[in-house]
């Protein structure tokens, strides 16, 4: 799974960051009950955002007190969703989805991780088309996990695609049905190391200098770091 990084290099990476995730997630779950409505029915936003946040195990009750907080304040009026598109080192695309209250703050700090890692900030649309957006799945291998029956049941629940490898598989689906793929192998007992609609990129671009490898890892720190940011793509390929 080269063009995401390993599923063993993303759990790493996940639990490494939980805490500073968590705490992403319940400004982006405030601002969407605020502008949208604390009943998941009808705020789609919400929900994705929900069912994400519990793909990555965050509490429950850190959910509700972040519903809670949104819907008790109108501040979510104040944030907007702005998309940054870019090159780190090498030309590596990178996308970075950023909730912000002051655009002019974001769009600074922005230019600087570029600048900063030998990189450049790009206009809108710059590297967007290199990447499609999907809904993706990734399963870790198991012995009580059978390659056969949960291809079946993935392509049966709507996904497009399968794609096995010796530590699990990954499963692609459009971004319209990956609730209802997600729903029905969740259903089905299976388990998810990471369940979200992302940008999976369509090339990637390999980094063979030490300078290139430190650029690109401080990037994508500085920009993860950052309160602003969301969510970070690239088409970095990981060793």
């Amino acid at each position: 799974m080269g063009r995401h990084g390993t599923i063993a290099n993303r759990k790493e990476k996940q639990d490494a960051k939980k805490a500073k995730i968590f705490t992403k997630y319940a400004k982006a779950i405030a601002v969407a009950a605020s502008q949208g409505g604390s009943d998941v029915e009808y705020n789609p936003t919400l929900k994705n955002i929900i069912d994400k946040a519990k793909s990555l195990n965050m509490p429950n009750d850190n959910i509700e007190r972040a519903v809670k907080k949104g819907e008790a304040n109108s501040e979510g009026d104040n944030f907007e969703t702005i998309v940054y598109e870019g090159y780190g080192p090498n030309g590596v695309a990178v996308i970075v989805e950023t909730l912000t209250d002051n655009r002019n703050r974001t769009g600074a700090n922005m230019r600087y991780y570029f600048d900063k890692n030998k990189g450049n900030l790009g206009t809108t649309g710059c590297v967007g088309y290199m990447f499609d957006k999907k809904g993706q799945i990734i399963i870790e291998a198991a012995p009580n996990v059978s390659e056969d029956e949960l291809m079946e049941a993935a392509l049966e629940a709507g996904a497009e695609d399968f794609i096995p490898d010796e530590e699990g598989y990954e499963i692609v689906t459009s971004p319209e049905d990956f609730s209802a793929v997600r729903d029905a192998l969740k259903e089905k007992g299976y388990k998810f190391v990471s369940s979200e609609v992302t940008m999976i990129p369509q090339t990637t671009t390999k980094l063979t200098t030490e300078e290139e490898l430190k650029m690109m890892n401080r990037l994508v720190d500085m920009l993860e770091e950052d309160d602003d940011v969301q969510e970070v793509w690239h088409n970095w390929e990981m060793e």
